[in-house]
Order: structure tokens, then sequence, then C-alpha cells
């Protein structure tokens, strides 16, 4: 416990410093203010943007966005990567072409995206889906192939069916590598949709961040960052908190 909370203690001091950093540099004019607002007057900035029905607005058109998309690729992705893991030849022929595709930056696929869907909820859902499906998919192979061999020997031996076996085996065993692939699946979820609604939107926060970066309104630009980093950072320890829970499943 201690040395939990020393890590954490040692964490805080660390953003403290930044952040002491931050006003430091553009309170003395070390950089432009125009250019880096001071770190009090983003959070000021922060604080009365979330008072506007509009950013509220946003947020929640964001919100659904995102966790559609996730929703959406979670289980889809993770069926494809279950049979891809299950197959060997399926494994060898499709592994290297998956590992193609995800080496392509997803954002030159964005105006495909547009030209198909339009400009509205499908298009940004369809993006994020397609920025995240492939890191799903391989997550979810690479954890099926965790799985002992004995596990699933036992399990056999005892007549376990298939969906017994994925139930009582597959799953346990593979849920703290899954975990920990979600977190970063929602990373690039969320990347995804902020950056369609950045490209062409009518709402949602990357929409309200690319017009306050176009009007150079910074205090606005930095707050709506420092918004989307809490919101995915919320996300990444409400994830983790539920992977210590499962850590005892790691063998």
């Amino acid at each position: 416990m201690s040395d939990r909370w020393t890590i954490s203690l040692g964490r805080i001091a660390i953003v403290l410093a930044l952040f002491a950093l931050w006003e430091t540099l553009s309170r003395f004019g070390v950089v432009n203010s125009r250019l880096l607002p001071s770190a009090s007057d983003t959070f000021g900035t922060l604080a009365d943007l979330l008072q506007r029905s509009s950013v509220r607005s946003d947020l929640a058109v964001t919100a659904t966005e995102v966790l559609t998309a996730f929703a959406l690729a979670v289980p889809f992705g993770g069926l494809i990567g279950f049979l891809i893991a299950e197959n060997r030849y399926f494994a060898d022929v499709v592994k290297p072409l998956l590992f193609f595709a995800f080496s392509i930056p997803k954002s030159i696929f964005l105006p495909m995206f547009i030209l198909v869907f339009g400009v509205g909820f499908s298009q940004k859902v369809g993006f994020g889906f397609f920025s995240t499906i492939f890191i799903v998919i391989m997550s979810t192979a690479t954890a099926v192939e965790s799985v002992r061999v004995e596990y699933l020997t036992v399990a056999r031996s005892y007549g376990a069916t298939r969906a017994q076996t994925a139930w009582r085996v597959y799953l346990p065993s593979m849920l703290p590598v899954l975990l920990e692939a979600l977190r970063i699946s929602m990373i690039f979820n969320l990347t995804g949709v902020i950056l369609a609604e950045m490209y062409a939107s009518r709402d949602g926060i990357g929409h309200q961040i690319a017009s306050w970066g176009e009007n150079f309104q910074m205090k606005q630009l930095l707050a709506g960052v420092v918004m989307v980093a809490a919101i995915a950072i919320a996300f990444n320890e409400i994830i983790r908190w539920v992977e210590t829970r499962c850590s005892h499943w790691r063998t």
C-alpha cells in the first residue's frame, strides 16, 4: 500500500510541476501569452465552456459517436480475431495483411468516408470503427494465442462444449490481455472520431476545437484539448482499475 501511495504522489507531483512550469512560462513572458495562455486562464476558460449548453451538447454528441463506434468495433473485431487465432492456415494468410493495413495512416481514408457516408453521424462512427477494429482484431488474436493449451485440453477431456470452453476457459484467460487492449483501442477510437469531427462536421467537440483553432482562440483551444485529455485519462483509469481487479486471473 505504501508503494502505491508513493507512486501516486510521485505522479501527482510531476503533473503539478508541469502545470507550474506552464503557468510560469506564460506569466513571466518567456512564451507569448497569446500563443500559450497560462494554465490558470485555460482552466478558467474550461470552467466557463462547461457551463455553456452548446459545449455540453457537443460533448454529448461526441460521447455518443465514440461509444457507438466502440460498441460496434469491439465485438466485431473480437470475433474476427478469435476466428483468426483458431485457424492456423487462416492466421498465416490474414495476419500479414492485417499488419500491413494497420501500418497505413487511417487519416488518408477519411475523405472516402465523407464521400460514402456524407457529413454526419454515420461518417464519424464509421471512421471511429475503422480506426479501432484493426487493433481489436490483432489484440484478440494475441489474447487467444496466449491461452495455455493445457487448459483447453482439460476442458475438452471433460467434454466441454465450444460455448463452455469459450466462456469458462478462453474468456477468463484472455480478459486481462483484452482489458489492456481495450484501453489502447479506446485511444484509437477517440482519436478517429475527434479527427473526423475536426475534418468535416457540423457538431461535436472536435468541430468546436477545430473552429477555435481556425479563429485563433487559444484559451478555448487549449481548454478543449485539456477537456478531451481528461476524458481519455478518465476512461483509461477506469479500465486500469477493472484490470487490477482481474489481475488474479493472470497465470
